[in-house]
């Protein structure tokens, strides 16, 4: 299987996107990652640097930081468990220029209270920074809590989205 991978600049740094031809997707390019200068557990540039591939991506990203665009039309391809998986669509529901609790997510996805902190490492584990808006998560007093981006991308992106900056953890 073919993997692509290009940078596109943004307000964050470059972004390091991944992914890999699709017949079905936007652009014709399926995303695998979207990471960020010194992301935890960052995937290294891998198979084929192809900057057209992306260019739906680089589209709809420039549109969304430049608050012309709310979303985003691209096709995803991430591998995880169930349980991660379901995380992540309960991220992919939380609405731009909103915020989330961890515990709100659990309940979201029916895990009990205990289970906060695994929705935290899901959280966490999210390959589509950006995409998959898990800036969007904060403690539950309000507080910043940990971004695999950085809290000061956080801050930037819940600014560019109008949700305020809560306070510092």
């Amino acid at each position: 299987m073919t993997t692509l991978h290009t940078e596109i600049a943004s307000p964050l740094g470059p972004l390091l996107v991944t992914g890999r031809p699709s017949a079905t997707a936007p652009g014709g390019t399926v995303l695998t990652s979207l990471s960020v200068p010194g992301q935890k557990n960052a995937p290294a540039p891998d198979g084929i640097r192809d900057h057209a591939a992306f260019a739906e991506a680089e589209r709809q990203l420039t549109a969304y930081f430049a608050g012309e665009a709310r979303g985003f039309d691209l096709e995803f391809a991430v591998e995880g468990t169930e349980f991660r998986r379901r995380v992540w669509d309960a991220l992919d529901a939380v609405p731009y220029g909103a915020t989330t609790t961890y515990g709100e997510l659990a309940a979201r996805i029916g895990a009990s209270r205990a289970a906060v902190r695994a929705v935290g490492g899901a959280v966490g584990a999210n390959p589509l920074l950006v995409l998959r808006p898990c800036h969007r998560v904060i403690g539950a007093d309000g507080s910043l809590t940990g971004y695999a981006g950085g809290l000061d991308r956080k801050r930037v992106l819940l600014a560019l989205e109008g949700a305020g900056t809560p306070a510092t953890a």
